[in-house]
């Protein structure tokens, strides 16, 4: 169930997606972007999930969903067959974070990833007093979570360089609000538009 600040991350999100795309949405959870981004953009395309339950919310809302594992990539795609290529909440999960940050610049004219911010104010002050945060972003303890790694601003600016891609937008997202001044410190959420 989403509250006021997920459903305030989702407009911001959708307002990046152009009218009309082909969207391919990895690692879609549910598929509510993927639904709000047809019903209110027009737009087509495919959600990428692996778990069930998931997949199964996904088809009751009509979102067409593909059930692969994103540690096999996404060969199955041509280069450039969408026009946005979502990562939301996704790449903190994976593995080959920056294969499949270089197979998003592949297969998609533009990507749009977000991921947990480790570098917002309360998680430093975490761990400034010698304990892993948990927040709304981060909510496991450090011994059950699912995520495999955490980044910051500057960390997805390094890696996109290294990988000869173009920042085309980031900014924060934080309690529903962007941000733009300090993002780095001040939002829990780190958004990027890149390109090839």
């Amino acid at each position: 169930m989403m509250n006021d600040s997920d459903s305030a991350i989702l407009e911001a999100i959708a307002s990046l997606v152009p009218q009309g795309a082909h969207v391919l949405d990895l690692g879609c959870g549910s598929g509510a972007l993927l639904e709000k981004l047809m019903r209110e953009k027009g737009c087509s395309g495919y959600g990428i999930e692996i778990d069930d339950a998931n997949v199964l919310a996904c088809v009751q809302r009509g979102v067409s969903v593909l059930q692969l594992n994103l540690l096999h990539g996404l060969s199955a795609f041509a280069d450039q067959s969408f026009d946005v290529v979502l990562q939301i909440y996704t790449l903190q999960h994976l593995r080959n974070a920056e294969t499949m940050l270089r197979e998003t610049a592949r297969v998609g004219r533009m990507g749009i990833i977000a991921f947990p911010n480790f570098a917002h104010w309360p998680n430093r002050l975490s761990v400034l007093r010698g304990r892993m945060p948990v927040t709304r972003r981060l909510p496991y303890q450090w011994y059950d979570t699912p995520n495999i790694r955490v980044g910051t601003f500057k960390d997805f600016e390094v890696l996109a360089h290294k990988n000869g891609l173009r920042v085309l937008d980031a900014f924060g997202l934080h309690e529903g609000r962007t941000v733009r001044w300090l993002p780095n410190a001040r939002a829990g959420t780190a958004v990027f538009k890149i390109s090839r």
